[in-house]
């Protein structure tokens, strides 16, 4: 998908399932290679960045099979990677190349990380220091402050760590390396970020423990864990989008099943409802150690709302529709303490910013976020116009974000350079057209 055009003038209606969360897919495929036996993966994410994080341990020499619903994956156990013949690229995936370099710092071999252009211009400073003072041997461009990067696996030793920002990624990759160093690992971070990786290890029994703020890791188990049934719930990012557009399209109603509802990934469903959405969680319940729940989403009036620094962990990968949900709204919506979207897959300020102003929004950028003066007028949402060349600056949640704010277009909208919409959410062209056409 090269390119997508957007067609308004119509509703979202009807039922629809969306991906396998992303997030825990890597996390699924981590835990189970390193597990003793196999381990099944069903509903498992098939965007590229798991995909590239399922042939990175198959080049570690994991086996693993695959179908379009489930992964198959034969672990070898706590040190049973061997390795890479060759660089392991990562693709467009943060989380991939981050939560990869901290586990393969404490392995007994050596091996390089890399990925594409974005990835390659992305910060893996804030790991790789962390890393080396844990004892580990990384080397990469300007310092090992960019990617590619040379790591020389060696004994690592546990630190008391507390992070400047609230980083999933950061976190998850140090307690990944934690598992491999002597002694114990503590980890402190400002706010809790996503939590899926400690959820994770209680799911598949590694010792694990929360000391007030602190997270406590002892490392080298003395026992390993088992391969396990996994089913991976559906991505409340990609609901998101599906959220957005059933809000600020009259008339839309629809249900999305199995979505997972993290409590630290939720955050847009509360920001939506202070706007005035009408979102219901319907027969919430839990598998795997994460929370699940189908919701449905009728079409409201919004009203603009401020959004402080404490939200913004829990709304990151949702800003780019968030700012679409805030420009259609009526009054002003001020976002602030979100600098970290500015080194996701593109500075998401930035392109939000320049691609809604395209569409006739009002938007002043901030160094750490923006100010949205709604189109809204008197408890009814406004309308977006059609751009006449929206770009998605080769970030996938910046071209779905625009197609949902195309929805609301006088007329029909192509929005280019959409290939990278594949590497989260493979045929959300078809799951979206499908809502529109019933």
């Amino acid at each position: 998908m090269t390119s997508l055009t957007i067609t308004p003038g119509r509703p979202l209606k009807g039922t629809i399932s969306i991906p396998g969360d992303k997030s825990l897919t890597h996390r699924a495929i981590m835990l189970t290679a390193l597990a003793e036996g196999t381990s099944t993966i069903s509903g498992y994410c098939r965007g590229e960045d798991c995909l590239n994080t399922m042939r990175a341990f198959q080049s570690l020499g994991i086996p693993i099979t695959h179908t379009p619903t489930q992964l198959t994956v034969r672990g070898k156990g706590f040190w049973g990677l061997a390795e890479p013949s060759a660089p392991i690229d990562c693709g467009n995936s943060g989380t991939g190349i981050r939560l990869l370099t901290g586990l393969l710092a404490g392995q007994d071999f050596f091996s390089v990380l890399t990925g594409d252009e974005s990835i390659r211009r992305r910060p893996m400073g804030r790991v790789v220091k962390p890393l080396r003072e844990m004892g580990a041997v990384i080397g990469g461009r300007k310092g090992g402050e960019l990617a590619p990067l040379a790591i020389t696996g060696s004994g690592l030793h546990g630190i008391n760590y507390t992070s400047p920002v609230a980083s999933a990624q950061m976190k998850s990759s140090l307690l990944l390396a934690g598992l491999y160093a002597d002694g114990k690992t503590r980890y402190k971070e400002p706010s809790l970020s996503r939590d899926h990786t400690e959820r994770m290890f209680q799911f598949f029994g590694i010792p694990l423990m929360r000391e007030e703020e602190t997270l406590v890791l002892q490392g080298r188990p003395s026992v390993g864990w088992q391969g396990v049934q996994i089913t991976i719930p559906g991505d409340f990012s990609a609901a998101a989008f599906f959220i957005v557009g059933a809000t600020i399209v009259p008339g839309s109603d629809i249900t999305i099943r199995h979505v997972g509802m993290n409590p630290t990934r939720t955050g847009l469903i509360d920001v939506m409802k202070k706007m005035g959405a009408d979102i219901e969680v319907l027969a919430l319940r839990e598998e795997a150690g994460e929370p699940v729940g189908d919701l449905r989403v009728k079409a409201a009036p919004l009203k603009g709302v401020t959004i402080h620094s404490e939200l913004i962990p829990k709304t990151i990968d949702e800003f780019p529709v968030l700012c679409v949900a805030a420009a259609v709204a009526d009054g002003e919506t001020v976002i602030s303490g979100a600098e970290e979207l500015r080194v996701k897959e593109s500075d998401r300020i930035a392109t939000m910013s320049s691609e809604l102003r395209a569409m006739g929004a009002r938007i002043e950028e901030h160094p750490d976020g923006m100010f949205i003066r709604g189109l809204g007028q008197g408890g009814e949402n406004g309308r977006l116009l059609a751009a006449s060349s929206a770009q998605s600056h080769g970030d996938h949640r910046v071209a779905m974000s625009l197609a949902i704010g195309g929805l609301t277009a006088e007329r029909s909208m192509t929005i280019t350079d959409t290939a990278c919409v594949d590497t989260s959410f493979p045929n959300f062209d078809k799951a979206l057209a499908q809502l529109v056409s019933n």
